[in-house]
């Protein structure tokens, strides 16, 4: 047993793959591909549902420290399997090849592609504000389905990115280097901007000004926690993303080093980013305001227009300069975004290649050493998407089943160092056994409250990810 390899040996040698990742590199993977669009929009919907400040960054501190016991705990499969397709490595070692399919298939099928799509969209929309001849209407199209200016535009980001990716790694993570380290720097400007330089007194005074208008006066019963674990839906999908740097784990330089660093510093610096940015709504807008209202602080952060709260709080700051600025950010967020996931999730179907469970040609690499038949096809199925405008409810679908994906292979820590205790552990998780079992008892929880609270969105979810299991059998009777 103490000379069994740590992982099975793959047919088609995914160690081709060309290691080009620092740590730094890893981190922005990490960073940028958590940060979309979210963070600009979601408080609004949060603070429709739970009401006072207090109750809204709270919110955010528990999906941040989700977010964060999570990657600590990746980081110990992650310096143990330092393989192309990461997390879907993980649960093919714990649970079998058909787990991992189903988590490569929902990802290909919607999360992966969805949120590319998603974020392309956004940067469309948001770039409207600076060209608005570029609308959402279709100009053909039924039932929804159709083109406009606005999914063209989505769609030639998503062929740009591919297509810069299909030109190697370094091309790949040059402008995920380049736009991460902007919205970054972004979100440090509406934090500080926010809460030291130009805070706006009305909205401190009214969110902060007693104990009763920061915990608000709704009870703290069991309607108050459904609602709150209901909440967390949108700042979780916010902090979404951050295993997809496992995706590349051949391609870092020192993965068993530098892997569980980029997860612990790039979920560590976004999350206080999110919650410095919140601060800084709330030092520009009241939490609550009057839906009707034309003025944007009356309307404050649950009735922001469009449910643009970035754009409201930096109106705040510089009049309509400020719309045109946020929407600049977002630009930068989303073509960022979108880089991240397009780069790393084509390693998870260059991996499900190599274990014969999808189209062989997705194995293969080009002469820039990328698999570009993967990028390809997930570049096209996200343009589908884009065309057909059902992403953002096909999202809202599968975030029940991301979050089982997420809470197995957590609990995968424990069952591989069960299955396998002498493989070699380079890092292990950090407070184990407490912060992965605190993990699975909140994930656990949250997914008891979304299929009572949400019913709508989360069986349709596990149904989607049910019908990869007759593929994943025709592909395997392929294989033999």
């Amino acid at each position: 047993m103490g000379n069994a390899p740590a992982t099975k040996p793959s047919a088609l040698a995914p160690q081709t793959l060309k290691p080009g990742l620092s740590l730094f590199d890893s981190s922005t993977l990490v960073a940028g591909s958590m940060i979309g669009s979210g963070i600009f929009i979601v408080s609004a919907d949060i603070a429709r549902q739970v009401g006072s400040p207090a109750t809204l960054l709270a919110v955010w501190i528990v999906a941040g420290l989700m977010t964060i016991a999570g990657a600590l705990a990746y980081g110990e499969l992650a310096a143990m399997m330092p393989e192309a397709g990461g997390q879907y490595v993980y649960l093919r070692e714990a649970y079998g090849k058909l787990a991992a399919f189903l988590f490569g298939w929902t990802l290909l099928l919607i999360v992966q592609t969805g949120t590319v799509a998603a974020v392309a969209v956004a940067f469309a929309r948001f770039s409207s504000v600076l060209f608005p001849a570029i609308k959402s209407e279709l100009w053909f199209g039924i039932g929804g389905i159709g083109l406009s200016s606005e999914r063209l535009i989505a769609i030639a980001v998503i062929a740009f990115l591919t297509w810069s990716n299909l030109r190697g790694l370094d091309m790949g993570k040059l402008i995920q280097n380049i736009f991460t380290s902007a919205k970054l720097l972004s979100l440090l400007m509406i934090s500080v901007v926010g809460c030291v330089i130009a805070r706006n007194h009305a909205a401190v005074v009214a969110n902060l000004g007693s104990a009763t208008s920061f915990f608000g006066t709704r009870p703290y019963d069991l309607g108050f926690a459904a609602a709150f674990g209901a909440a967390m839906v949108g700042s979780l999908f916010s902090a979404d993303a951050w295993a997809s740097v496992t995706f590349t784990a051949s391609e870092i330089r020192n993965p068993r080093r530098d892997l569980p660093l980029a997860l612990a510093l790039g979920t560590g610096i976004v999350i206080l980013l999110y919650v410095t940015t919140n601060l800084a709504y709330l030092s520009e807008l009241p939490v609550n305001g009057d839906a009707v209202s034309a003025t944007v602080f009356a309307r404050g952060v649950a009735h922001a227009s469009g449910d643009r709260v970035a754009s409201a709080a930096m109106q705040m700051v510089w009049g309509n300069a400020g719309a045109i600025i946020t929407a600049i950010l977002v630009m930068i967020s989303g073509f960022g975004c979108a880089n991240g996931l397009i780069l790393t999730g084509a390693r998870v179907i260059y991996a499900m290649a190599h274990d014969r469970v999808f189209f062989r040609a997705a194995g293969q690499l080009n002469t820039a050493s990328v698999p570009a038949f993967a990028l390809v096809i997930q570049g096209i199925w996200a343009s589908v998407l884009t065309l057909s405008g059902t992403y953002s409810e096909l999202l809202d679908y599968v975030i029940f089943a991301q979050l089982m994906f997420y809470l197995v292979t957590v609990a995968a820590v424990f069952v591989l160092r069960r299955k396998r205790p002498d493989a070699p552990r380079p890092y292990r998780a950090f407070g184990y056994p407490w912060i992965p079992v605190a993990y699975i008892v909140a994930a656990s929880a949250m997914m008891i409250d979304l299929l009572i609270v949400k019913p709508t969105y989360t069986w349709p979810g596990l149904l989607i990810v049910l019908a990869g299991v007759p593929v994943y059998f025709l592909f395997a009777r392929r294989a033999v």
